[in-house]
This record gives C-alpha cells, structure tokens and sequence, in this order.
C-alpha cells in the first residue's frame, strides 16, 4: 500500500501585468516551484502585459509537499530577470477541493523576506539549573539555505531570541548548508508564554542582514516533552503588509491536487480480469462493460478516463483490441460516413493518448526538422488577400513596395516548399512508425472498409486514418510544437501564422482534399497543386503503413523490446575548470541519452529533443526510482582542496549535507507504465459511477427477467455488470479498511478560485 499525489496543472494566461521594460511592455514567463525546487518553466511570450501560455503539466510529488508557487518573471536578454508577482497555493487549500481550482488570482508581491527555504536541525531541552529549569537550544546544522549573494551561497548565522535575550551563532562563510554545533541557555519562568524563536540570517558586510527563516517554539509544549530534537522547515516572515491586491496583475490557473492510496497489486486483479475478459470478448461479450463505461462518463473527464484505460491496457497487451473494440463501437452506432470519428467520444480520445504514449518520438522524427526550418527561416507568409501587409523590397537604398500579388506567391511557394517537405519526410517514415501503431491503424482501416464498402466510399478509410494521424496528432503538433516539446519556445506571430497555413494545408491533404474542405477557405488555392500531390502521396503511404502481417508486428516488437527505451535524449553543456579565474573556465556541449540502463553521450546528436533542465533531472529521477543502492544524501557542492564546497566539511567521505530529492517528477508520455496507479484511477472514476451503473444494473435486469443481483464476497454473480459492481463494493471495503481509508473518494465539484 502506497500514497501517491500529482498535481495537474494548466497556466492558462496572464491579464493587465505591469510593464517592466522601457518599451512600456513585458516578457512574461511562468516559473513554477514545489517547496521551493523550480520544477516547471513555461514559454517566454514577448511584447505583451496580456500573455496566454495554454500549457499543461503533470507532476508526481512526495505526499509531505507543503505548497506550490506560480511565479511570474519577466525576462531581460542584458540583466537579471524581474519579479512581476507570483501566487501561492498550499497543500491544504489544494486537499479541501480535490477537484481543483479554477479561475483568476491576484499576483502578489514577492518579499526577500518570505522568499525562504530548507530546514534546520535544533535539539531543544528543558534541563535542571543552580535557581531554576532553564531552556537549552542546540543549534545544529541547516541544509538548502537560501543563497543570497551574487556567489550563489549565503553566510549563514542563527539569531536566537527568548524573553528578550538574543544570543547569535558564528557566521559560516559561503555555505547554504553550515553546521555550527552551538549551544544556547535561558532562564525559564515556569507557567511564562514567551516564545522561542530561532531565525537564520545571512550575513552582509556593507548592506543590511538577508533574513533566510525562522522557527517559532511553543515553551509550554517544551515543559511537557522536556526534549525536542528535528529537522524543522524554515518559515517566512508574513508580518509585513503587501502591495494593493490587484496592481500587479492577474493569473488565470486550473490546479489539481490528487491523493490516491494505491492497494497492493492483488486487490485489483478482479478488477483487470473483468475489464481486460470484456476486451478479448469484443463486441460478443455478454456484459459490454465498455459501452456502460463511456455512456456513464462525463465529457469533462472523458479524456482522464481514455488515457487511465488506454495505459492499462498497454500493461496488458491489449491496447489495439481495446481500440479495435471502441472502432467497432463507434462505427455500429454511425451512419454517415462524414461524421465519423468527428466527435468526441471514447474511441477519438483513447486514439489521442495512444498516439501521444506510443508515437511521439516517431513524431518528432517527421516533424521535428520541418518544424526548425520554419522557426529559423521567420519568412512572413500570408494568404489571405485580407491579412495582406504589403512591405518595401530592394537594395541600395532603391526600394520599391511589393506587390500584394507578389507577397502571395512568395507565401504560396514557401508553403508548397514546407509541405512538400513534410509529406516527403512522412512517405518515407513507414518503417519508423512503432509496429503496434501501424497495427491499430491496420485494424482501424479494414473495420471502416468493412463498415463503408461501396465504390463511393473508397476514401473513407484512408480519411478514418488521417482523421487520427493529420487531424489529431500532426496539424495540433504542428500548430502548438511547445506543447508537443518540438521546441523550448512558443512561436512568434510571424513563424504562428506560418505553422498555421501549413497545418490548415496538412487537413486539407489529411481529408482527401474533398469540396467541402476546399469551399471553406477558398483563399487557399494557390496550394491546390501540392495538396492534390500530397493526397495520392498519403493514400499510398497509409497503404503500406496498414500493410503489415500478425509475424511482422511480433518480429518488430521483440526487436523494439531487446534495445531499452530512451527515457530522454537532448543536449547538455558539460562545465570544465581548467584553474581559478573566469577565464580558465568553459562548456562543451554534448548530447546525451538516458535509458533505464545507461546514461550515454556523443559529441553528434543522434535526434531531436529540446529537453530543459528540469525534465532531465525529472528523467533522472524516475530512473533513480527503483535503485537500491539510492543514497539518502549527498553533497550538492565538490570537494575541492581540502574540504567539501557546500558544507565545508574536510572528510571526503563524510555523509551528505542535503536529501537526495527523488520523488518530484514531471509526467511524460513516454513515462514507465504504473499498472497499480492506473487500475486505482479506474476504480476512482468507477465508484463515482456507480450510483448509474447501479441503475443500469436494474433496467438491465429487469429487462431480461434474469434477476441478477450483487452477491456476497463468496458468490460471483454470472453477468459482467453484476460482478463490476461486486468488485467495486470488495475494493471499497478494502481501501476503508486501510490507514488513510477515513478519506472520501467520491467526486467533488470544481470550486472557483477566490483570492
């Protein structure tokens, strides 16, 4: 048994900013921290006070995390980024809404003073005096100080008050973890209410002190223990008032805080043989479990349930035949064949995730180039007679305007050059598409085939396939590549509007360039010649894309499974010191691939990746995760000389200053499968269900005059929505029975964000 949490996230956009630069404008970007540690950074968006991000993040954290910070910077390319106003959220304020928040908050102030962080290790005794007990403080050590000075360290005191006695430690020079090792006395008055407060400073020559946190004491707590010894965190100084809610803005934020308790494996078998039985049944199965689920979920949380089904079924080895069922599902109930797939439902976005889990690397490797010339050319592209911007052309001071006919076919032909480019690349990537994707789309193809068979609708399975692979996974790559982690950055306006003619000429080519498509943008017609080319280019590439046998499928598989799977790949610069001074250091760039097995390099990369920082240290970590021989601490500085450079101390195997931090991780697509967790998420959104299923269950059997009703744990009822619903019931009583099973696990409402 285990508690996990995850926070989901979405920073959705700023509004009304202070300008911090001279142009009377911003260029605003999100940084997020839990406890502290910078975990996300999101895009920088230029030149705005009313900036829209739309980025979405999942994160794995410890279930002991206190609170979340969005910080809101503006960034400068020749000084230090500003400090726009940042919004904090608690633990406690997350877990009261297990739904979530959702709406505005006001940036606030950020304060020096309240900007602490890490931990400091007190002994705390009430001992015997020579007239009475007295209050001994030993001030031990600290760890992950805040660094306040321009060398990245602090030099750290400790200042400890009691009953109007101050007595101080010596001060550590450029350390963020000192140990002192220092004791204090005061004089205890029994029944006095007096505080003890310890706070840690740092230390400036010229300028004032920097507080770095505090601890506050309850005495009379201390008379009843008599000893107190602990890491304890360090707290901000909230005593000061803050600016004017509102003069700095405003964040818009979707933020969710899940906590599950995760049963071992064998409490949720019942549950996997039922849904994983309903899936090799097909759509001959008796109890058609799936069909229930996805009529009893909601639209809001479709995509959630898609995702938690489709993971585990990949744990499975069933992905594609609960693809292939859903197809089935969809296809019995539609009768127009240019609706479907169309909607959102089920089928469309377990197709979404598995394409996202199992295709991504195979999309960047398509995409990935196409999309860089875009960003690096910043050519002005436009089609719209409408949006036109005529601008001067020429040289040696003879300019001329351009023509508006002119700036149209330049347009046109870089967008006939990067389309061309991309079904090309697309063409020749069959063999680089994952086995178990061309699988499913095999399945995909020959069920419309066999569903639309007459002459009229020979295009309709191509279209079923392109509706998947152009619709809803390419043109949205191509639109957003942020999102796709394509690129570090978003676009500009010039280089989105370029992405967005292009990704409007690759749905033209993905629905077969029929009349309807065309008829709505007509504008679009200087592209006709290369769209007409590229669709007899993807109909043949979906030909041998879906041509792959049951022996093919398993022979690329078991290649796939001997080599193990990148976790991550992208570039790194490697620090070199060659002697003291700036000058004798320097970085060497090198590309770098992380798998379960190795961490390996090469001075060439060998594919594309924008990994930042944060998502190799997140990357590292889930590697980490299993290791038995992790250590619990470690040395954030080196050894230098004589001594460790964090904390100064002089044996060279000494134990760590800091925790080894291993349990904040950002959620990949590619991420390791969690089979427990996903069948936990399933229950979760079952037994939020259940009041209908349970309704269901009565108008089913009512219907039938089979009478079959839930049994005890001993009997299991013979229809499939009968034993659901018994296992459901033996998982809740199981989870009741466990230590955090007082917590309610039914749903809750969202709740507005108030600040």
């Amino acid at each position: 048994m285990a508690k996990r949490s995850s926070l989901s996230i979405r920073i959705v956009e700023g509004k009304n900013l202070p300008a911090k630069d001279i142009t009377g404008s911003s260029d605003p970007y999100c940084i997020v921290k839990v406890d502290n540690e910078p975990i996300i950074r999101t895009a920088t968006v230029w030149k705005t006070l009313c900036p829209f991000w739309g980025e979405e993040y999942q994160v794995h954290l410890p279930p002991t995390f206190h609170a979340v910070a969005f910080y809101v910077m503006d960034e400068d390319a020749l000084s230090r980024d500003d400090v726009i106003g940042k919004v904090c959220l608690t633990r406690d304020t997350l877990a009261a809404h297990p739904k979530g928040f959702s709406g505005w908050a006001h940036l606030t102030e950020v304060d020096p003073d309240e900007e602490v962080q890490g931990e400091i290790h007190l002994r705390l005794e009430v001992v015997p005096g020579p007239r009475a007990r007295r209050l001994r403080c030993s001030v031990l050590e600290a760890r992950d100080l805040a660094p306040k000075d321009r060398n990245g360290a602090s030099d750290p005191f400790v200042r400890v008050r009691y009953n109007g006695r101050t007595q101080e430690t010596s001060i550590v020079k450029k350390s963020c973890y000192p140990r002192w090792n220092e004791m204090f006395e005061f004089e205890l008055e029994e029944g006095a209410m007096e505080a003890l407060c310890v706070e840690a400073w740092d230390w400036d020559l010229v300028s004032r002190n920097d507080f770095l946190g505090k601890v506050v004491f309850n005495v009379q707590r201390l008379w009843a223990t008599q000893q107190e010894e602990g890491w304890f965190r360090l707290q901000p100084d909230q005593s000061k008032s803050r600016r004017g809610e509102g003069s700095l803005g405003s964040l818009q934020l979707e933020v969710r805080l899940r906590d599950e308790t995760v049963l071992p494996s064998g409490c949720y078998q019942p549950l996997v043989r039922l849904l994983c039985c309903e899936v090799k049944l097909g759509t001959q199965g008796p109890g058609q479990l799936i069909p229930l689920i996805e009529e009893t979920t909601s639209t809001e949380c479709r995509q959630d349930v898609a995702t938690n089904l489709l993971k585990l079924f990949l744990g499975q080895g069933l992905a594609k035949d609960f693809l292939d069922l859903l197809f089935q599902l969809e296809l019995g109930r539609t009768s127009e064949a240019n609706t479907l797939f169309r909607s959102n439902s089920l089928a469309s976005k377990s197709m979404e995730s598995f394409l996202k889990v199992a295709g991504m690397r195979y999309l960047h490797g398509v995409l990935g180039p196409i999309i860089d010339r875009v960003f690096e050319e910043k050519k002005y592209v436009e089609l719209d007679p409408s949006k036109v911007e005529v601008k001067d052309v020429g040289c040696s001071g003879l300019h001329r305007p351009q023509t508006e006919a002119e700036v149209l076919e330049q347009s046109a032909q870089t967008l006939r050059t990067h389309l061309g480019a991309l079904l090309s690349a697309l063409s020749r990537s069959v063999r680089a598409c994952p086995a178990v994707v061309r699988a499913t789309f095999r399945q995909l193809f020959r069920r419309v085939r066999e569903r639309f068979p007459s002459a009229q609708h020979e295009n309709v399975p191509f279209i079923a396939v392109t509706s998947f692979l152009c619709l809803r996974f390419f043109s949205p790559a191509i639109m957003a590549p942020k999102l796709f982690h394509l690129r570090e950055r978003h676009a500009d306006a010039r280089t989105s509007r370029t992405l967005l003619l292009l990704a409007k000429a690759v749905q033209n080519v993905g629905n077969m360039d029929t009349p309807a498509s065309r008829a709505k943008e007509a504008w679009m017609e200087p592209l006709q010649p290369t769209v007409r080319q590229g669709v007899a280019q993807l109909k043949d590439f979906i030909t041998k894309l879906v041509d792959i046998e049951e022996k093919e499928e398993l022979d690329l598989q078991r290649a796939l499974s001997l080599q193990a799977p990148p976790v991550k790949e992208g570039p790194l610069f490697i620090h070199r010191t060659k002697g003291k001074g700036p000058l004798m250091s320097s970085f060497k760039k090198l590309h770098f691939s992380l798998t379960t097995e190795a961490l390996s390099f090469a001075k060439t990369p060998s594919s594309k990746c924008v990994n930042e920082l944060n998502q190799w240290l997140s990357a590292l970590r889930k590697v980490c995760i299993s290791n038995p021989g992790l250590l619990g601490s470690y040395h954030p500085g080196v050894f230098r000389g004589d001594k460790w450079s964090c904390c100064h101390q002089k044996d060279k195997s000494d134990l760590g200053c800091d925790k080894t931090r291993s349990r904040v991780t950002l959620q990949e697509w590619n991420d390791p499968l969690d089979h427990d967790l996903e069948a936990q998420l399933i229950y979760r959104h079952l037994l939020g269900v259940e009041a209908a299923l349970r309704e269901k269950h009565g108008e089913l059997s009512a219907g039938t005059g089979a009478g079959s009703v839930c049994t005890g744990p001993g009997e299991a009822p013979e229809d499939p929505l009968a034993q659901l619903l018994q296992v459901l019931q033996d998982l809740q009583e199981a989870h009741s029975s466990s230590p955090a099973g007082s917590r309610p696990l039914g749903p809750n409402h969202p709740l507005a964000l108030q600040t």
